[in-house]
């Protein structure tokens, strides 16, 4: 933990104790205090203490969780003010401090309301919040200036000492003072209550899922504070009912704020749902029914920029042409740009929303997210494309350069050879007519040799690239590589008409070198060649009955896996120890040249 934020969590928990223990030391001794016939239930006086305590306890959750300071500065000077009429008998012969404690004892009902108002964002927003504020503040200030200058406790309250700042006795006067704050105090708390009940009524999914316990707690606060308002005008004493419905009310409201709080971070925590889209990318219509189910809000619009035009459509390229937010003012807009100031979109929400700004913040960074992976994994896949191209040229490339070696040496060597090795026998056959006999014998190895050394010349024109694939396809070059192979081959090739040259070589070298692994390494006695057609693939198999225990990281088996991935096929190796090795390869046959070969 930070050295700083360990002594702001030490701070808070001495504040939060400290007022607690004031609240406790007032009541109890208050209780005391109070003479035996005159004490009130111990389960009253326990749960008007525990209001106090409830608010102590959400005011160190809404340090933690709030979105400002002010909603735990409120619920931490409650207990403070929190004052119990018992405890005016522990300090009454304190002239000078019982009339000011008694001018704030019940100022706690204005913090309450200005807590209800700024929920949830945690400050006051709007004109009339802050007339309502003002109000209150005004109507406490009112009151405390007419206890210290008028007022003097019953006897039911405290046998206090004097009141030094007392200027006339004028009972009538504070007891009007004293009835008219307490029926402000009504009328104001039954205005924000019907405030926020009609707004949580008339709100949208988003509005009731934020305020979704704040409205039934004041709305019960409200209605027994005005019952009781009318019951002590009327006779100057409080009902008991009412007086206990009205302490749990009171408890529910900052349990109602740090819930309301602590949803709106759970609606945060939800945007990870938003990350999962973010892997794929950007798909509009995707994001944004996504974007609408996280935010449970219907109303969600997402207009996204249109570099090219330099104007905001929507998911299904409409243009935007009109403000999206509407004339009644129920919605706001969060435009998203890019960190370099580009817009990437304009997101129309329910204005609700607004009150939970880092529930947005990580909507646009998640929208931001996605528009980046988007780019770059097109941007990866442009790349891995031309990989892929370029691969596969530099396949073609090299097999029409082994056909032009071919032919080159058919042409040129192959073809001077032969003519060398008809003018040599011509020789020795004039050496012999002549009667120079070792000259035609000596003749006749040089000829051996020649015809010894075009053998291999053809040899290796063939394995360069053989005529036969050329001339017929896989049908006639498959079959003539398995008639050289010396492990017997059964053969099954039904690849029918001409395939694109690329795939017939690539094929074909396969072939080549599963029948040469075969023949040095595998000990088989038999082995097997399919090849044929089958959904627009050719499948092609070669197996044998040998050892197995073949490695796949092998130069041969990386050199065909690299040639059958070059133009888009899969190459699948099988070989367990002792029953033979299959090499299936399936490759698609418009991943080569459009054109196929000359027969």
């Amino acid at each position: 933990m930070a050295p700083g934020r360990r002594g702001r969590i030490v701070r808070r928990t001495i504040i939060i104790t400290a007022v607690v223990t004031a609240s406790l030391a007032m009541e109890v001794s208050g209780y005391l205090a109070t003479p035996a016939e005159a004490r009130g239930e111990v389960s009253w006086t326990t749960l008007h203490a525990t209001v106090a305590l409830v608010f102590a306890a959400c005011a160190g959750v809404a340090w933690s969780i709030g979105p400002s300071r002010a909603p735990a500065r409120l619920m931490a000077a409650f207990p403070l003010v929190w004052i119990p009429l018992s405890f005016f008998r522990v300090i009454e012969d304190i002239g000078w401090l019982w009339p000011i404690l008694y001018g704030v004892h019940l100022w706690w009902a204005v913090l309450t309301g200005i807590l209800v108002l700024i929920y949830p964002r945690g400050w006051l927003v709007g004109r009339a919040d802050r007339w309502i504020a003002g109000i209150a503040l005004a109507a406490a200030l009112v009151f405390f200036v007419g206890v210290l200058l008028l007022a003097q406790p019953d006897a039911a309250t405290c046998d206090c000492a004097p009141n030094p700042y007392r200027i006339a006795d004028a009972p009538a006067l504070f007891a009007a003072i004293d009835i008219g704050y307490r029926i402000v105090g009504v009328m104001l708390a039954l205005i924000i209550a019907g405030r926020l009940l009609a707004r949580w009524v008339r709100g949208s999914v988003p509005a009731r899922t934020v305020a979704f316990l704040m409205p039934l707690a004041l709305l019960a606060w409200a209605t027994t504070l005005a019952a009781q308002a009318a019951t002590y005008a009327a006779s100057g004493t409080s009902d008991g009912v009412l007086a206990t419905v009205s302490l749990v009310a009171i408890a529910s409201i900052p349990v109602s704020f740090v819930a309301g709080v602590a949803h709106a971070r759970n609606m945060r925590a939800r945007v990870a749902d938003l990350m999962r889209i973010t892997r794929e990318g950007a798909d509009r219509g995707l994001w944004a029914e996504s974007l609408a189910r996280t935010l449970r809000d219907a109303s969600v619009r997402v207009y996204w920029w249109d570099e090219e035009r330099g104007r905001y459509a929507d998911a299904a390229g409409q243009p935007l042409d009109h403000d999206p937010a509407d004339r009644h003012g129920d919605h706001s807009l969060l435009p998203v740009a890019s960190p370099t100031g580009m817009p990437i979109a304009l997101i129309r929400h329910d204005r609700v929303l607004t009150d939970n700004m880092r529930l947005l913040d990580g909507v646009s960074s998640a929208l931001r997210l996605s528009v980046d992976n988007g780019r770059l994994r097109s941007e990866i896949e442009r790349t891995l494309e031309h990989v892929r191209q370029s691969r596969s040229r530099i396949v073609e490339a090299g097999d029409e350069a082994r056909r032009r070696i071919e032919r080159d040496l058919h042409d040129g060597a192959q073809q001077q050879l032969v003519s060398l090795g008809m003018r040599l026998r011509l020789a020795a056959n004039q050496a012999r007519d002549r009667g120079v006999e070792a000259l035609g014998v000596e003749l006749d190895g040089t000829i051996a040799m020649l015809n010894q050394a075009l053998r291999e010349l053809r040899e290796l024109a063939h394995g360069i690239h053989p005529s036969l694939l050329s001339s017929g396809g896989l049908a006639l070059a498959v079959p003539e590589l398995a008639g050289r192979c010396p492990v017997p081959v059964e053969l099954d090739v039904q690849a029918e008409g001409r395939l694109p040259e690329v795939i017939e070589s690539t094929a074909y070298f396969v072939v080549a070198e599963a029948l040469a692994n075969v023949a040095k390494h595998s000990g088989a006695t038999r082995a097997w060649v399919r090849a044929r057609i089958e959904h627009d693939e050719l499948e092609l198999v070669v197996r044998d009955n040998g050892v197995g225990g073949a490695a796949p990281d092998g130069s041969g088996m990386l050199g065909m896996t690299d040639r059958v991935d070059a133009v888009g096929g899969r190459l699948e190796v099988e070989s367990p120890s002792g029953a033979g090795t299959s090499i299936a390869v399936h490759i698609p046959v418009d991943s080569g040249v459009d054109k196929p070969a000359a027969a």
